[in-house]
């Protein structure tokens, strides 16, 4: 395990040095990433150097040491903070502990009694580092999780969302018994709303009171499982050679019979179409629930079967709302071997799909509509997206041809993502700059913040940070401060504004902090570089 790194604040130089000096970091565990003088530099140095440790005088200029507990708990609560106080003062011991302070010392502080509180805190990172990474903790977690982890996989494979791999491998680590069937069919339960006075149960019990009753009328007819999806309760049969789908709605009609005799309330349940394999059992579930639609036509308080009510489709061919979202998230933000990949996939359900030729055109259609729409939302030129400059149903219908279909719509996407990649650049550079000059506008405020300026830029604090230090190589912070330096040294030289003043003007409250910094910036206090300036002159 690699040494904790360390912060070390305080207004005395020589007291900072000393204790530098003095102490085995790297034995005891620790190395001293950086030092401040008082907690405004600190603050700046926490997010350059991101320590695990920070270590604090109580009594400095600018910003004392609980304030800058304080702003560190807000922003960075996994950070250790010890603080040094010279005054054995209740109130100021109270505050720390509802600062969650991790040690609280009074000085003067020898090495031995230091050292003997950083092995403390190392001991502590350290437990908790092991905890995180306990197997036996971990394994204890995720049984416990079990349930959780199994609903939300069966719910990921009834939308179409789980990797076809890990199918089998998942269902027998969760202990899903509806593996190597003939086939496999879903239904969707819907417990349909009840007056408050009729009701035999309290509301929140009723749907698990349905689960358990579902649960235990199937059990030992059929394989299956159970489990709550959105407001539903979803459940998947395996059809096996001794039992049929016909026994199954059979079944839900019994179970839809039972729910209203004993918890006295109506459920309806939509019977899916039966596939052949299971990661195909989400156009099952899409066909259950559309079943499920057709409740307020043919009634409620008993199963319906897709068949009954849809003319059967054998090799349906339909563009799904996810293969609308797999295709758009490809060409925002794919590469175009994934484009190609996502747009072969979608095109070759058209060789299998024994279908009238209108379907495939709707199909198509489909595909190239998401696209229009994409380029809509996005101020896309479209006739440049198509290169293309005759109507657009002549150009629909030159790239809705089977053969050339993939091929052609391809290259459209890449032209797209391209374009896209280009304008959100783009749009990145433009949203820095109008940062800037809001930052320019706006440097005088004393509270200006990054908080502040996003929340002018629409934007969250943490994406900012990033984008700014990657587009300007500095950070917010450090970009701001010389921003304000550099209006200082033109009022130092073009005015004869007092120190006060200038710093007032630059958005400095404290003049003591604005004399602090700029002297750290150019190695002398504003009243001598002003002297100098005219000594100069």
């Amino acid at each position: 395990m690699g040494l904790y790194r360390i912060l070390l604040v305080d207004d005395e130089e020589e007291v900072r040095k000393g204790i530098i000096r003095k102490m085995e970091w790297e034995k005891l565990g620790f190395e001293v990433a950086g030092d401040a003088e008082n907690g405004e530099e600190a603050l700046e140095k926490v997010e350059q150097l991101q320590p695990d440790v920070v270590i604090t005088d109580i009594r400095m200029p600018y910003m004392d040491g609980l304030t800058l507990t304080r702003r560190i708990r807000e922003k960075y609560p996994s950070i250790r903070v010890l603080i040094f106080s010279g005054y054995d003062d209740f109130e100021y011991a109270q505050q720390a502990i509802k600062l969650h302070v991790t040690e609280y010392i009074l000085k003067p502080v020898n090495v031995e009694e230091l050292s003997e509180i950083l092995t403390r805190v190392r001991e502590n990172l350290e437990e908790e580092i092991k905890q995180r990474r306990d197997i036996d903790s971990l394994r204890e977690s995720y049984l416990g999780n079990l349930p959780i982890l199994r609903e939300l996989f069966l719910n990921d494979l009834v939308r179409g969302e789980a990797d076809e791999s890990a199918v089998e491998p998942k269902l027998r680590e969760y202990g899903v018994d509806i593996l190597d069937a003939c086939r496999w069919v879903a239904a969707v339960i819907h417990v349909e709303r009840a007056d408050a006075q009729t009701l035999t149960l309290p509301r929140e019990l009723i749907p698990i009171s349905v689960r358990g009753l579902v649960e235990d009328s199937l059990r030992g007819y059929y394989r299956f499982a159970v489990f709550n999806s959105m407001d539903e309760i979803t459940v998947i049969a395996a059809i096996d050679e001794d039992n049929t789908q016909t026994g199954l709605s059979n079944l839900l009609h019994d179970i839809c019979k039972e729910c209203r005799r004993v918890l006295e309330i109506a459920i309806t349940a939509g019977v899916g179409y039966s596939c052949e394999t299971l990661p195909e059992i989400s156009h099952s579930y899409e066909s259950a629930v559309d079943a499920l639609g057709y409740r307020a036509i043919v009634g409620t308080g008993r199963p319906i079967y897709i068949n009954d009510v849809e003319p059967v489709g054998k090799g349906k061919l339909q563009f799904h709302d996810r293969d609308e979202e797999e295709l758009v998230a490809a060409i925002k933000f794919g590469t175009p071997d994934k484009i190609d990949s996502v747009i072969r996939a979608l095109s070759a359900r058209m060789e299998d799909a024994k279908v009238h030729t209108r379907q495939y055109q709707v199909y198509m259609l489909s595909i190239a509509n998401c696209m229009i729409r994409l380029m809509q939302q996005y101020d896309l030129d479209i006739d440049v997206m198509f290169d293309a400059s005759g109507q657009y149903a002549e150009v629909l219908e030159g790239i809705c041809r089977r053969e050339e279909f993939a091929d052609r719509i391809t290259v459209i996407a890449c032209r797209m993502n391209e374009v896209m990649n280009r304008e959100r650049d783009n749009t990145t550079r433009r949203v820095i700059q109008e940062a800037k000059e809001y930052i320019r506008e706006h440097y005088a405020d004393p509270e200006l913040s990054v908080e502040t300026l996003c929340r002018h830029l629409h934007m969250s604090p943490a994406y900012f940070s990033t984008v700014f230090k990657k587009e300007t190589g500095q950070a917010y912070v450090n970009y701001l401060t010389e921003v304000r330096l550099k209006k200082a040294v033109e009022l130092l030289n073009e005015t004869d504004d007092k120190t006060y003043m200038i710093a007032q003007k630059v958005g400095y409250q404290e003049q003591n902090y604005f004399s602090y910094v700029f002297k750290k910036r150019f190695g002398v206090s504003p009243t001598k570089y002003r002297g100098t300036q005219a000594d100069a002159q």
